[in-house]
């Protein structure tokens, strides 16, 4: 049930009843016609824009238009009033029957509540995390992880079919630096000093590997140029760390449907493939690429190379694809990796990407655009810096990282839960502050605990009634009769409640999980304010003596708020709390 949708529908019919009238004229596009939540809550429980959009195609003034409509619109039952205001907005109130009905269909739908076919099953493939296998996940790749895996939960929820995807970075010269690393590693193991000098991987998470490399080879690469010894080394320490990535986004509860290496596309004929497409569209040509913006690298110098005329699909400069000894830039595979995804048959595709592959946007869609003569949409979506502190200070580096706070220093100290919903308190593009003391404090200032409170204390008023020997069956509170919901703070708890299916319908096509979190954070407020109430007010409380009915009724509606919250939270990928420690 999408009531707003539902009223929208309304709207329309009563549009297209004024055209048979003559009241409006033939051929109007009601595309642009939306219903809403008003600004202000006092003009009502909806609103309408349909006067303002048609006044012009219709050659007619939006309050007459406005008129009209709201005479229509008030001879259907559900409407109690439709009140034109200003210049030709329209704002609705609707009867109570239509708000208790949707604590129905909640408690009839569950945790289905708000699914929409939307997306009617187009596939969608979002790529995120994507980090280069050289180390443990750290709190930046935790950010994107937890967004990554909403957001495909979002989708999927909405209809689409998706595939999570991580993009292992394995064919770049970073590799190199690891394997080495890990080679210094495996010297120790077998009772050498070393020294990590400057470009190499010196956390201690790398010991176990060199232990582990000395295990199966024993002292085989002691005293060895690299050359006998690093592809080995390379694909044992990528496969090492692969596991390890594995195993830091199965502790947060992320799982991935596929794992795509870069260095398949090498030597496979699928980058000179997906090049060859370019050519075969004019895109690829022999020039001197444009000097880079701002401060100029010392070793720049003006070669031609190989580039893609991006240009031609929206970016700011052509791009090197090959560069002038013939190897590919990094681009290239990159090209390659998103041809590959086209030719798997994706309707669309999403990149969640950090904030320092900003440059790489405009270009990245020109390829797609080209390579899909248009048809394949790609968003990327950028991921801010998260900033860490303990009671306001800077929180330290981690030791065993050598560099950087893990992922696992993240979710060892606040738990799964918590982490993934603080990661989605903020818009992905806004930086995010995460303070180990706050996001762990009961309070409201705590948007974690502020909405698990309020399932929790759902939780707490359905064992209360058992024991006072209420029937709280999802089959009784169905029954329940829902007329007995007329207090104004009751009807605020069902209004909220109607807004969940649009909220998730307009976060999906944003591609903002984050929607999700603030709704559940403004639902549990409207909630808590309900509980309150009731401490003032004794007919307000959930459970009513002697009156099986009423009880039913008030439980109906908070059952329903829980029902809401799961469904809000799995989205999330949050489990939510039947009490609280």
């Amino acid at each position: 049930m999408n009531l707003f949708a539902d009223i929208r529908a309304l709207v329309i019919e009563s549009l297209g009843a004024l055209v048979a009238e003559d009241a409006l004229p033939e051929g109007l596009d009601f595309t642009n016609v939306t219903v809403e939540p008003p600004r202000d809550p006092a003009h009502g429980d909806m609103a309408t824009n349909a006067a303002m959009v048609l006044a012009k195609p219709a050659g007619m003034r939006p309050r007459e238009i406005a008129t009209g409509l709201a005479a229509k619109l008030a001879e259907d039952a559900r409407v109690d009033q439709a009140e034109v205001a200003g210049p030709g907005f329209l704002n609705l109130r609707l009867m109570p029957f239509v708000w208790q009905g949707v604590v129905k269909s909640a408690l009839q739908e569950g945790v289905g509540f708000g699914r929409s076919d939307m997306g009617q099953g187009q596939k969608v493939n979002v790529e995120f995390v994507s980090a280069n296998p050289t180390g443990p996940l750290h709190v930046g790749h935790t950010r994107g992880a937890v967004f990554g895996d909403a957001l495909a939960s979002l989708l999927d929820f909405t209809g689409h079919d998706v595939t999570r995807e991580y993009y292992i970075n394995d064919g770049g010269a970073q590799v190199d630096v690891l394997a080495r690393s890990v080679y210094l590693r495996y010297l120790e193991a077998n009772g050498q000093e070393v020294a990590f000098e400057d470009g190499t991987y010196p956390g201690d998470y790398l010991i176990p590997v060199g232990k582990a490399l000395k295990e199966k080879v024993g002292d085989a690469y002691v005293g060895k140029d690299e050359q006998h010894w690093l592809q080995d080394v390379r694909e044992f320490a990528t496969e090492a760390m692969m596991q390890l990535i594995r195993a830091d986004l199965a502790a947060l509860g992320v799982e991935m449907d596929r794992y795509f290496s870069e260095k398949s596309l090498y030597g496979s004929g699928r980058i000179e493939e997906a090049i060859a497409k370019l050519q075969e569209r004019g895109l690829i040509y022999k020039g001197v690429p444009e000097p880079p913006k701002g401060k100029m690298p010392e070793d720049w110098e003006p070669r031609e190379q190989t580039l893609f005329r991006s240009t031609a699909h929206g970016d700011d400069v052509d791009r090197p694809i090959m560069k002038s000894d013939g190897s590919w830039t990094y681009f290239a595979p990159d090209i390659a990796y998103h041809y590959d995804k086209i030719a798997r048959g994706y309707d669309a595709l999403i990149d969640v990407l950090g904030a320092d592959h900003s440059g790489y946007v405009k270009r990245m869609k020109a390829a797609v655009e080209a390579l899909s003569d248009g048809q394949v949409p790609l968003d990327i979506k950028l991921i801010q810096l998260v900033r860490l502190f303990r009671n306001g200070t800077p929180f330290k580096m981690s030791k065993r990282a050598g560099t950087f706070v893990t992922l696992r220093d993240v979710v060892d100290q606040v738990g799964r839960d918590v982490t993934r919903f603080v990661m989605l308190t903020r818009k992905n593009d806004a930086p995010l502050d995460f303070d180990f003391a706050r996001v762990l404090e009961q309070s409201r200032d705590n948007p974690v605990f502020y909405v698990q409170y309020a399932h929790a204390r759902v939780c707490s008023v359905m064992r209360k009634a058992r024991v006072a020997g209420h029937d709280v069956s999802d089959a009784a509170l169905q029954g329940a009769d829902l007329g007995k919901l007329d207090h104004e703070a009751e009807l605020t708890l069902a209004k909220k409640l109607a807004e969940w299916p649009r909220l998730v319908e307009i976060a999906a096509r944003g591609h903002e999980p984050h929607r999700v979190a603030f709704y559940l954070y403004d639902l549990a407020g409207t909630f808590h304010a309900l509980w309150n109430k009731g401490n003032e007010l004794h007919g307000l409380r959930f459970l009513q003596e002697d009156d099986e009915a009423t009880s039913q009724a008030k439980i109906a509606l908070i059952r329903a708020t829980a029902v809401v919250i799961s469904a809000g939270l799995a989205i999330l990928g949050v489990t939510p709390a039947e009490e609280m420690r």
